[in-house]
């Protein structure tokens, strides 16, 4: 008799992939976490609150604050702050890490930011190195002390760069 192999879904793979970071940072798994995460590992962007609600209509906005907060609070998610005011959210399962203040892991990449659509994309490709690290906190002012470092590069996506 011949054996079908059974494929698994890409949603079924990044569900399993959510519940696997989840467990490893130490986190009780929910319906809600896991689904965010799985779509937060999905996107090639920034989402902001808004557009995951969306995505997502069957989490009530406070649950999606919570789940976000806490993916974020356990290093598998990132928080960028546009000049818009809108807070977006990346997965930050495969970024490069160091340890900031508190002990808290930071993520020490670049960001892309469209000034047509204001979508961000990381730039994963992109760590800030030590070297550029070392070089901005020296030039602070003395009584100065840094907490982070944000590099964001401001232009035109692909997809609006055609339709201008």
């Amino acid at each position: 008799m011949p054996q079908h192999q059974t494929t698994k879904s890409p949603h079924a793979d990044l569900i399993e992939r959510a519940n696997a970071s989840l467990r490893a940072a130490g986190l009780r798994v929910t319906n809600a976490r896991l689904d965010v995460l799985a779509m937060l590992l999905q996107q090639q962007r920034a989402m902001s609150h808004t557009e995951m609600q969306e995505a997502l209509p069957v989490i009530d906005r406070v649950t999606l604050y919570r789940a976000l907060d806490c993916l974020v609070e356990a290093g598998l998610a990132h928080k960028i702050v546009g000049d818009d005011r809108i807070t977006r959210f990346r997965s930050g399962a495969a970024h490069v890490e160091t340890l900031g203040a508190k002990g808290r892991a930071q993520h020490q990449h670049g960001h892309f930011q469209c000034l047509e659509c204001a979508k961000v994309f990381c730039l994963e490709q992109a760590p800030i190195t030590a070297l550029v690290q070392s070089q901005l906190v020296a030039s602070l002012r003395p009584g100065f002390s840094a907490q982070g470092i944000e590099l964001t590069i401001k232009g035109y996506c692909d997809l609006c760069n055609h339709s201008r």
